[in-house]
């Protein structure tokens, strides 16, 4: 007889979101299984396309809630909220197989109000909720969110219908190269999904160039936040401008209150966002900011209201082609590498001082691949020209620093491997094909930003106050920095001949 699971969160949105591994595993143990889940009914819409999932109960009360769960006849109960509610709910239920995750609320409590630490504050919470499955013999899977595991969050009340296909979109994303970059397979999704409508941009001077030539948008405008449209007057005339271009809808992947603002202020009927926006409260749809899930996918979430079923297409780590290769070509011919040799690129900068892997360690991994036989070109923006011709000069690796983003992406079509920080480079890599080796310091894959797709791999250091930021820090808040200490010249050198070797070249 086919088991039927009950799971019971009756929490906040993002705590619901997280509840799409656990499903995932009762599935891979038991196939056959039927899931529902109780929550919180202005949380419901978030779970609906869930694919692992059977039901969905809204939470109206006590006394509905277990009329409703002894009805349908379940077999199993899973308890991931773990309060004195669902304690009742459990009891009055009869349901009976239960299991309850460990919430750790003491040491919460302890660590919050007197700053003792425990090791229970280590594990994350989709940890915590796989472990509650361990009596039923159920192993865990992994930590990550997929997309298609959660739908669109409208606040309570919302209407729900699906949002109607606009003709004039804008998208705000003023954010930095990599988070621009990764919007782009959004803006290609949403030119399939409504291939007449006219599409513009809110980005930066410094980010436009990620979007004047692409296929996928129609205008760029740019928002100077930093010169005329700086501060609050400044954001009202943004608002103005934007208010005479007539816009249907803004989705606008950039969390920050100012976007949300502009968007509202300018009179743009739906505006679709995250969740976790400081502005969310201005938007007319939310979905979930997912961490452990990658920041492509997340993007690609914000179109769910316009098409609930949308799955990612087979190339979707593939949204970036190279331009005309002339210039690249003559530079690669400058360097003395040719159209048959193997080259691989390193990116040594980053906007953040603490994302930077050692100097000396990329001199060492560039020297050690130069003597395999193996060509090495150093890249960077006009920020890490001197870092590049410094590590260029040491190494005698080729300096193709200071070029155009099209630039680099023409250089990728050369390349059999890219070395780099966690960077707005390391994305252009994934993004055109490239195998990409990345090292991690003070962020993490969970934080959404590693290189998206298969054949790339991440060197990180496993310790306890990683991450320290979202985009890392101009020094290290512990003194050590050992996030990037741990990571040797050794460890990324075997690493890149692993990845070598897996395409057909021996250095």
């Amino acid at each position: 007889m086919p088991k039927k699971i009950l799971v019971i969160r009756l929490s906040s949105l993002g705590d619901v979101v997280l509840t799409a591994p656990v499903f995932r595993s009762l599935k891979a143990a038991w196939p056959d299984c039927g899931i529902s889940i109780l929550v919180k009914p202005q949380f419901a819409g978030a779970l609906k396309g869930n694919p692992h999932l059977g039901g969905i109960i809204p939470f109206h009360g006590l006394r509905d809630a277990v009329s409703r769960i002894r009805a349908q006849g379940f077999t199993h109960l899973l308890d991931l909220h773990a309060t004195p509610r669902s304690l009742l709910i459990r009891l009055m239920s009869g349901v009976p197989e239960v299991s309850v995750y460990r919430k750790d609320a003491l040491a919460r409590r302890l660590f919050v109000s007197f700053g003792l630490r425990s090791p229970a504050l280590e594990k994350h919470t989709i940890e915590r909720y796989l472990a509650a499955l361990a009596p039923w013999g159920v192993a865990g899977g992994g930590l990550g969110l997929e997309f298609g595991d959660y739908g669109e969050a409208s606040p309570p009340g919302a209407d729900r219908t699906p949002a109607p296909s606009p003709g004039r979109i804008l998208v705000v994303q003023t954010a930095f190269l990599g988070d621009c970059l990764l919007t782009l397979p959004l803006l290609r999704e949403l030119k399939t999904l409504s291939p007449s409508s006219h599409v513009a941009v809110l980005t930066t001077e410094r980010t436009q160039e990620v979007f004047a030539g692409s296929p996928w948008v129609d205008e760029t405008i740019l928002d100077k936040k930093r010169g005329e449209h700086a501060g609050l007057f400044g954001a009202l005339a943004m608002a103005r401008l934007l208010r005479s271009k007539a816009f249907d809808c803004a989705i606008i992947p950039h969390r920050s209150f100012r976007s949300a603002f502009i968007a509202w202020r300018a009179g743009i009927a739906e505006r679709v966002g995250f969740s976790s926006s400081a502005g969310s409260f201005l938007l007319t749809r939310r979905l979930p900011f997912a961490w452990h899930m990658h920041d492509l996918e997340r993007n690609l979430a914000l179109l769910l209201p316009f098409q609930a079923d949308l799955r990612l297409r087979p190339d979707s780590s593939r949204y970036l082609e190279p331009p005309a290769q002339e210039k690249v070509a003559a530079r690669l011919q400058e360097a003395g590498i040719g159209p048959g040799d193997r080259v691989v690129g390193i990116h040594p900068g980053s906007t953040w001082p603490t994302k930077k892997w050692f100097e000396a360690r990329f001199r060492g991994l560039s020297l050690r691949l130069a003597a395999d036989g193996v060509k090495v070109v150093i890249v960077g923006g006009g920020a890490d020209r001197v870092l590049c011709a410094r590590l260029a000069a040491d190494s005698g690796a080729a300096d193709l620093s200071g070029g155009s983003l099209d630039e680099l992406k023409s250089l990728m079509s050369r390349l059999s491997l890219f070395v780099t920080n966690d960077s707005g480079p390391m994305h252009v890599a994934s993004a055109s094909g490239v195998p990409t080796l990345a090292i991690f310091g003070p962020t993490t894959r969970e934080l959404g930003f590693f290189p998206y797709g298969p054949g790339h791999r991440v060197l990180e250091a496993d310790l306890a106050c990683r991450p320290c930021a979202l985009h890392g820090g101009r020094s290290c808040p512990h003194g050590h920095f050992l996030c990037m200490g741990l990571i040797t010249t050794d460890l990324a050198y075997q690493a890149a001949k692993e990845m070598l070797r897996a395409q057909g070249v021996r250095p």
